[in-house]
């Protein structure tokens, strides 16, 4: 495993299979259409679960002690008819499936694995056709710890196809047409890693409940120290890979991340990243055209990072958010880094009920007039900051994209007018000016293709190459640009 040595001094990746090489798939995992087969004989001191014969591998795991492989003959494994009919795993239980091993829910079963067992693995199963409710999982329904699941294919299910613990390890998984995410993580100490993480959100929730911000391929929620490396993520309704609240220490690396109708990433009120060495193409395509064609100038990108920065104060292998050695093609937008200035601890907009930031113990401390003064000042804010975006490459293609009225192709940091509460001490422009000039953020020595724009400070405020780089916002020294880039918007 490649590990952060420092802030920027970090060890090259290797090329070991899964990893993302530019502008092709090469060894990432294309996994849904070669899946790894299941031993075809049964495993020494294995329990066999024959569906042909005794279909019973919920009762054959509550009467076996813990710590027992099972194998999962050829054929259609079913649970009970109610919709609690669930295998409750004991610690240490393998469950291991032939060539054709599947376990379906019918439609009718919530959950495939579920309790809090520990160092549980599942291997080269299908699990289908499980109905787990808005914001559960499938496997692994309570996020049991030390989890290893791997070489299963895992599709077309309600809810979450999986949800993760601590120490969970999710490897060369097929996680297809779900309804609501592939994976849904909580905890400490993930790998995700060779996976392909594709088509989900079939259930339109976004639409159906308003704008939830709860699809795509996989969410992270409050999750300290995760590696997100050699998967292909694709295809999704909604965003690729999303990181929302509180979530730290991530290094996300050698992924193909394509085709997905919102962001291929978004870091939002976390901290501490590592994004490199990806391959990113035709992201938020979808999403872009809906802002353009109802004329939302919002800067719909392919990476949003949204409240999001480096924090020394939180431990961590790195202490900013370095964006480098990723390749861009034709997304809607690149990069925008974002602050909303009425987002922050005991805010009623902020959508991260019961949450506070890393460096405040209690919600209330963040009130007045308390908050109007240090630390609670800063501390109190998820603040963009100390994000350093370097050594990409950025291409964009009007003819592929599209101009739709100037609004794709752009690059952006930026921040609103700060409006409430009314005792906010962060009303007006203080949050603008301070993530477009005092918070650190600077793009630096990429490569652009195309003809790009940018925007700074807030959204109307649109610049072409020179303006971006001249006085005073003095973004991307030492880069370099396109003939077409210079010209500026198509």
């Amino acid at each position: 495993m490649a590990v952060l040595l420092g802030a920027c001094d970090v060890e090259a990746p290797t090329n070991r299979p899964g990893a993302a090489s530019a502008g092709t798939l090469d060894a990432v995992a294309v996994v849904c259409d070669r899946q790894v087969p299941g031993p075809a004989g049964v495993p020494a001191g294995a329990v066999v679960v024959d569906p042909a014969v005794d279909n019973d591998l919920a009762v054959k795991s509550e009467n076996n002690p813990a710590g027992t492989t099972f194998w999962l003959a050829p054929g259609t494994h079913t649970l009970g008819r109610h919709e609690f009919g669930q295998v409750v795993p004991k610690n240490g239980n393998r469950y291991i499936g032939a060539p054709g091993a599947i376990l379906d829910g019918r439609g009718l079963n919530r959950y495939a694995f579920v309790a809090k067992a520990s160092d549980v693995a599942i291997s080269h199963l299908t699990v289908r056709g499980f109905v787990a409710p808005v914001d559960e999982g499938v496997v692994n329904h309570d996020s049991g710890a030390g989890w290893i699941i791997e070489h299963n294919t895992i599709e077309e299910n309600r809810g979450a196809a999986l949800m993760a613990g601590d120490r969970q390890q999710v490897r060369a998984n097929c996680l297809r047409r779900n309804g609501q995410y592939g994976l849904n993580a909580f905890g400490r100490e993930l790998v995700i890693e060779g996976n392909e993480i594709v088509g989900n959100h079939t259930d339109d929730l976004e639409n159906k409940r308003g704008g939830c911000g709860c699809t795509g391929g996989a969410k992270f929620w409050d999750v300290d120290r995760a590696d997100v490396r050699g998967n292909w993520e694709h295809d999704n309704r909604g965003p690729g890979l999303w990181a929302d609240t509180n979530n730290n220490d991530f290094l996300v690396e050698g992924n193909v991340i394509e085709d997905n109708d919102g962001e291929a990433f978004i870091y939002e009120t976390s901290y501490n990243l590592v994004l490199r060495n990806n391959m990113i193409r035709n992201n938020a395509r979808v999403t872009g055209r809906e802002f353009a064609d109802r004329d939302d100038n919002f800067p719909v990108p392919a990476i949003y990072i949204s409240e999001s920065g480096g924090e020394p104060r939180v431990p961590a292998r790195t202490d900013k958010i370095e964006i480098y050695g990723n390749t861009l093609v034709d997304n809607w937008s690149g990069i925008t880094v974002w602050e909303n200035a009425d987002r922050f601890c005991n805010s009623p907009v902020n959508t991260s009920t019961g949450y506070c930031t890393r460096l405040v113990d209690e919600i209330a401390e963040c009130a007045e007039p308390s908050i109007a003064k240090p630390p609670l000042y800063g501390d109190c804010r998820w603040k963009s900051q100390r994000t350093d975006i370097h050594h990409n490459t950025f291409r964009y293609a009007p003819a592929v994209v599209g101009c739709s009225k100037g609004l794709a192709g752009r690059m952006a940091v930026l921040a609103n007018w700060g409006t409430v509460p009314n005792w906010s001490p962060y009303q007006g422009p203080v949050i603008r000016e301070a993530i477009t000039f005092n918070q650190g953020n600077v793009w630096r020595e990429n490569t652009y293709e195309g003809p790009w724009t940018f925007v700074a400070f807030e959204t109307g405020r649109a610049l072409d190459v020179s303006s971006w780089r001249g006085e005073p916002y003095r973004q991307d020294a030492g880069s370099t640009f396109s003939d077409a880039s210079r010209r500026g918007a198509c």
